[in-house]
């Protein structure tokens, strides 16, 4: 819990909860890593649905997370397919800090809508361990891997017309030293870098969006607003942007007393304004209301897991399955992906009625949120930090046997076996005699 780590880490009540707006943190024990999530998601997700893996035609992966510089997460994946004769099967890994997971969906999504799909499905998966040094930083990690299928006549319809993207050259955040899995991190360039990207993310697509349509978008015009989540204070900065945007644009579109508290700051530069704390506080109160109703609803996984890096986003989207799947068909989603360095994306789709076993509410049963949060076992923060302690150690490493206690892990998860001397890595399913490459749910242990 979060809340135990400031006590650990003896900082101010409410830094890492308020401050941050994060409630707990999910992190990797010696048993786990991006391989045996990956794993332990596209196996579940194939055994939950009933999918044929010879159905399976492209398969991609986003991670920032290296376990090896050349062989691709994909290849340990095949082992799975691999068994059922389908080694068919195109796509490798993307990798850009955070946006990695989006590439690889939008490699899918574009494969099914080309000349060259051959019928059968895609699957994407998004698996990081976010981990940081000692510091300021470290409160923010997570840990969590997301696979999703891709095919046609889906419930969840891309509109592909209105995506906005800005890429930039910029070192908010990066990996240098491939020796340390802990990144070198600008935390205040980091932050004004993603509200910039938001910024002109959102000018690109309102104008593709008005190209299309012959209209005016705002953000009266989506139902949910869904985020890249670092830490939650962050997408709350994040929306009040997109308020502020719409106020500078057409300042009608907002309420009487939101322009009296806005005005004041319509004559700010765009970097001026990426400063501005007096500009953040009025943004994020004139829009908490429109935050309440579109924003909110999509942060229950993200504060409860902390930081996923390239899962983080998709995360968040099954936030509002969850709360709101009862209520979604019809409804227009809007998303936006960050990755440092810098990529963004910002896009959007609309949800509508699938075919069983693709309904939103099915989706959403097995998806089971509740339930998987309900099982996760909470560390004491001395274990925490020890456990990263080994981690360090381990990375990198080879000749190495883990522990054989898998009591925390649910059945049918893939953990790590060991390393040999030649650094080959290998896994085990629990549950199961065989040996395989595959993964373990990366929210089943939270840390603090």
């Amino acid at each position: 819990m979060e809340e135990e780590l400031e006590a650990h880490d003896g900082v101010s009540k409410g830094k890492y909860t308020i401050g941050l707006g994060q409630d707990c943190m999910a992190f990797c024990t010696e048993l786990e890593d991006v391989i045996s999530m990956s794993l332990t998601v596209v196996s579940s997700l194939l055994e939950k649905y009933q999918i044929d893996p010879k159905q399976i035609g492209r398969l991609e992966v986003g991670t920032e997370t290296v376990i090896d510089k050349s062989k691709s997460i994909k290849t340990w994946l095949m082992q799975i397919f691999e068994e059922s004769g389908n080694t068919d099967i195109e796509g490798v890994d993307s990798t850009n800090a955070c946006y990695g997971g989006t590439a690889a969906l939008f490699n899918c999504v574009n494969w099914v809508e080309s000349n060259s799909w051959d019928g059968r499905y895609g699957l994407v998966v998004c698996t990081d361990s976010a981990v940081y040094a000692e510091g300021p930083a470290r409160p923010t990690g997570g840990a969590a891997a997301i696979a999703m299928l891709i095919g046609p006549n889906a419930p969840i319809a891309f509109e592909s017309k209105y995506r906005g993207t800005h890429m930039s050259h910029v070192y908010d955040f990066y990996k240098p030293d491939l020796a340390s899995e802990y990144p070198v991190v600008d935390g205040k360039l980091s932050q004004t870098c993603y509200l910039m990207a938001v910024d002109l993310c959102y000018k690109h697509f309102r104008s593709k969006y008005e190209k299309f349509e012959g209209k005016q978008f705002s953000i009266t015009d989506a139902d949910y607003f869904v985020f890249h989540s670092p830490y939650n204070k962050l997408v709350q900065k994040s929306f009040a942007r997109l308020y502020f945007n719409d106020f500078l644009r057409n300042s009608s579109s907002v309420a009487k007393e939101a322009r009296e508290t806005l005005e004041p700051f319509s004559s700010l530069s765009g970097d001026e304004s990426y400063q501005n704390r007096d500009l953040e506080k009025a943004s994020q109160k004139v829009a908490k209301n429109l935050y309440d109703e579109k924003v909110q609803p999509t942060t229950l996984v993200p504060k409860q897991v902390g930081n996923m890096y390239t899962a983080s986003l998709y995360a968040a989207f099954v936030s509002v399955l969850h709360n709101k799947h009862s209520t979604l068909v019809g409804q227009r989603i809007v998303m936006f992906s960050y990755g440092s360095g810098l990529s963004s994306t910002m896009f959007s789709f609309k949800i509508q009625d699938g075919r069983h076993p693709f309904t939103v509410s099915n989706i959403a049963s097995v998806m089971n949120v509740d339930g998987k949060l309900d099982s996760r076992h909470v560390f004491p923060p001395e274990k925490f930090v020890e456990t990263m302690k080994l981690m360090e150690h381990r990375y990198g490493a080879k000749d190495f046997v883990t522990r054989k206690d898998t009591s925390l892990l649910s059945p049918g998860a893939f953990y790590l076996t060991h390393v040999d001397s030649m650094y080959r890595r290998f896994y085990a399913k629990k549950g199961s005699a065989s040996k395989s490459i595959s993964a373990t749910n990366g929210t089943m242990v939270n840390g603090h």
